[in-house]
């Protein structure tokens, strides 16, 4: 077993985990990520919800402006 820092626990499969109601999950893969933040789609298997979500850089300034000289927004000359 390995635990990763801000991350999920790594067991050798194949593993059985028993959650809070009592229901047992199973998985014959040699490796499990098990998730450790519970934000997960498909816990307790882990799905790297943990990961930072980072926004894309804005757009420079005068990016995207109309009226300006060239190729109008559908392709076609002007």
């Amino acid at each position: 077993m390995s635990v990763e820092r801000r991350g999920p626990v790594l067991v050798e499969g194949p593993v059985e985990i028993t959650l809070d109601d009592g229901t047992t999950v199973r998985s014959d893969r040699f490796m499990v990520a098990v998730c450790t933040c519970r934000r997960s789609r498909t816990y307790p298997w882990c799905d790297t919800s943990h990961r930072a979500r980072e926004r894309a850089a804005p757009p420079p300034p005068g990016a995207g402006e109309a009226g300006g000289a060239g190729e109008a927004d559908d392709g076609s000359e002007r």
